[in-house]
């Protein structure tokens, strides 16, 4: 499947500050411009949560988290590197998100989602092997082309189990957002939450999920 119109349209529906349910490098998320007040406000409507409680972001790269973070802790630099599983790390400090996105403290939580290529079979003997985007993939390509961090919150109601499948999401969520990302690309979609690493200016470093 050609992801290039999926992907038009969903940053279509993000800039003019709609909600989309699309797969990441996790779970299926619910999201929208982390920069748009309302629409984060719509994502805690849909789910039915406290906006006192904080959210998780992604950016496609560290470029994009140095934008909205106003120092970022050089161990953070080590971490995303280095890494081969999925991490949130939560950043002091943030900037320029809209207020319901960052926590009381003024941190926030940002993931850069795991890409990893996976080869369809090939179609016709002696051909190329078609490579397709995976979910990690295609939400990183999205929040790229967006150009601002994007919401990433499980696509349940709050207090019920976290979906491990599209075929779990409530037809509640479903019907609420204004886009869904077709199912194909939620191949590399593992179903299972990230870790969580907090990092403090002084280098401090918290595991708050492994």
């Amino acid at each position: 499947m050609d992801s290039t119109p999926i992907i038009q349209e969903a940053v279509k529906v993000l800039r003019e500050g709609g909600v989309i349910l699309y797969p990441t490098d996790t779970v299926w998320g619910i999201g929208c411009d982390a920069t748009n007040e309302k629409a984060v406000a719509r994502v805690f409507e849909i789910k039915r949560r406290s906006e006192a409680k904080s959210l998780v972001l992604l950016a496609c790269d560290l470029d994009m988290v140095a934008k909205y973070i106003k120092v970022i802790p050089s161990i953070a630099i080590d971490l995303v590197e280095v890494n081969d599983a999925p991490m949130t790390i939560i950043y002091p400090g943030a900037q320029y998100l809209a207020p319901n996105a960052v926590a009381e403290d003024g941190s926030v939580g940002i993931r850069i989602p795991l890409v990893e290529e996976e080869e369809d079979e090939v179609p016709v003997k002696g051909a190329a092997p078609r490579r397709d985007l995976t979910a990690g993939a295609f939400c990183r390509e999205l929040v790229r082309r967006l150009r601002r961090p994007l919401v990433s919150t499980s696509a349940n109601i709050s207090g019920e189990p976290t979906p491990a499948t599209f075929a779990e999401i409530p037809e509640e969520i479903k019907e609420a957002v204004d886009y869904v990302v077709p199912k194909p690309f939620g191949r590399g979609a593992t179903g299972r939450s990230s870790q969580i690493i907090k990092l403090g200016l002084g280098g401090e470093v918290e595991i708050l999920r492994p």
